[in-house]
């Protein structure tokens, strides 16, 4: 179970970009950077898989945690699709398409996990993909399987659509973060 301090700890490390990620990669984008309503759904998200988790804890497969979450989200008023479907184009031309867990208020995408251990390059880089896909710059991995759902947050950001947003245009390095650790006890 999360105590006030755990939370408080989350909502510190998920908006403010303190740039105090794990994994000392520090190449980490602050929240601040994004656009601040796709930061609050993200953040109302966060809270809805975190009382899912406080609700039914870990060891179910991940269908369970994906409906238990749709459930809330719907709850909560949050638009979201289940299942979203993706085109993938190349060249303009469509070749193929990719499942999304959920597609969140049509702005970003959640993958939803419950496996035991970190989230791995392959999860980042397949939410990558889909973000791309998506034409979205944010996308969020949520890791039911441990006993503190802090602990499988994790952050991807799609480069590609925020250097466009930026002006810069073209390819970018590729960003993504646990969410921070609480601070204090």
């Amino acid at each position: 179970m999360y105590d006030e301090n755990e939370r408080r700890g989350h909502d510190r490390g998920g908006d403010r970009g303190s740039g105090n990620y794990r994994g000392g990669k520090g190449k980490g984008l602050p929240l601040s950077e994004l656009d601040p309503q796709l930061t609050a759904t993200s953040h109302k998200v966060i809270g809805a898989a975190r009382d899912v988790h406080m609700g039914i804890g870990p060891g179910f497969d991940r269908t369970v945690y994906l409906s238990a979450l749709s459930a809330e989200l719907s709850a909560q008023g949050i638009s979201h699709r289940v299942n979203a479907e993706l085109s993938v184009n190349y060249k303009g031309q469509r070749v193929g398409s990719t499942v999304a867990d959920l597609f969140i208020a049509e702005r970003f995408l959640v993958t939803v996990l419950a496996k035991p251990g970190e989230v791995g390059s392959y999860e980042r880089a397949q939410l990558r993909a889909q973000l791309r896909a998506a034409d979205v710059e944010l996308g969020l991995i949520i890791n039911f399987a441990g006993r503190l759902l802090k602990d499988g947050l994790v952050r991807v950001l799609n480069p590609d659509k925020l250097n466009i947003q930026r002006g810069q245009g073209g390819e970018g390095g590729e960003h993504d973060d646990h969410f921070d650790q609480p601070q204090g006890g």
